[in-house]
């Protein structure tokens, strides 16, 4: 990738909210785990394709001065959605259930000081996902090789500070669940994901402690009562949650994910789950223009909300649909040619707005 590409896109993080991703967690009565998520980028197209990568692939971290880094031989094939270049998968799931994505940290995330001598085991952050994916199958594999690596920025700007840097949520099959933050120039924190839920800044447990805030939402309506003389009704459905946090920001997203995955019904099947996913993460859909304060840099995008996918880890399905078309697609991680000899690269969508008419009878 060019310098003056990965200049736009990670000096833009600086300076805008429009990184906005939110990331759900939801399950089955029948142990199926499902993990959601948006990916929001107001500035121009991310540009990201639908990523089969193969069992046997080799591998290698291009470091910040486009040296090479850490080299590695895949053992997993996986799924992957890339951002802005083909090998930065910013979500995905590999075949044995192992599912992992990259959530932007700005101004939390603080990674290890790059060492142009020793590359050896260096990874750069937007390679850690398909590091993860390539060879691991659990959450636990991937906390116990966390030693062997040190993961660096993968660019520098002209004055010689690092790009933003992301968190990553990690899942396994079997309902592991962690959020990965690398915070103090290299200090590794691993979180479970107790909320089910991530978004941005701050720090996990910091959102964590944050919903003491909102103990008195829960869903439905609020019983009325007497204030003085005044018989106070509730106007309707939704008066028990009124003070859910509405606006765009991190720590608002959060709360509100999490409070849409707690008062989720009872799943029973994956096929629920994943319908239920789609429908809570239509809530952070973000249109565009709504994170600009200077109107005249909006992107010409349908929606900040680039994409949105689904994975069904206990079956093997990955779900997606894009700003581009509402239809959702689904990948079948049973039905791919993971031994062939290179990756499979492909548009999410035709590129351009997507509708079909309803033909009335």
């Amino acid at each position: 990738m060019k310098k003056s590409i990965l200049a736009l896109i990670f000096a833009s993080c600086f300076y805008s909210s429009a990184n906005a991703c939110t990331g759900i967690s939801l399950s089955t009565t029948n142990s199926d785990y499902i993990q959601a998520r948006t990916i929001e980028w107001g500035h121009n197209d991310l540009n990201s394709k639908l990523i089969v990568s193969p069992r046997d692939y080799t591998y290698t971290s291009t470091m910040p001065d486009q040296k090479q880094g850490e080299s590695w031989q895949s053992k997993y094939g996986f799924v992957g959605i890339s951002v802005s270049d083909d090998k930065f998968i910013a979500e995905g799931v590999n075949e044995k259930g192992l599912s992992a994505g990259l959530f932007y940290f700005r101004n939390y995330g603080s990674l290890a000081t790059y060492d142009p001598s020793d590359r050896a085991n260096n990874i750069t952050d937007m390679d850690f996902v398909r590091w993860m994916l390539s060879q691991f199958e659990t959450v636990d594999q991937v906390e116990a090789a966390l030693n062997k690596i040190k993961i660096v920025t993968v660019y520098f700007d002209e004055q010689g500070n690092p790009s933003p840097t992301a968190h990553w949520r990690v899942s396994d099959k079997n309902g592991n669940s962690i959020v990965i933050e690398i915070m103090n120039h290299g200090e590794i924190n691993i979180h479970k994901n107790i909320a089910k839920v991530l978004t941005n800044s701050p720090d996990y447990d910091w959102h964590v402690t944050n919903l003491n805030n909102y103990i008195n939402l829960q869903p439905g309506s609020i019983a009325g009562q007497k204030i003085n003389d005044v018989e106070a009704q509730s106007f309707g459905v939704g008066s028990a949650f009124v003070g859910l946090p509405g606006d765009i920001s991190p720590p608002s997203r959060f709360v509100r994910a999490a409070f849409y995955v707690n008062s989720a019904p009872t799943l029973k099947t994956s096929e629920q789950a994943v319908a239920q996913a789609f429908h809570i993460l239509n809530n952070f859909d973000i249109p565009i223009g709504s994170e600009f304060n200077d109107k005249a840099h909006i992107s010409d995008l349908p929606s900040a909300t680039q994409w949105t996918s689904v994975i069904d880890q206990n079956n093997g399905l990955f779900f997606y649909k894009t700003m581009r078309d509402s239809t959702i697609r689904r990948v079948d991680l049973n039905s791919l040619n993971f031994d062939a000899k290179i990756e499979h690269k492909q548009a999410l969508d035709s590129g351009t707005f997507h509708y079909e008419s309803v033909i009335v009878k």
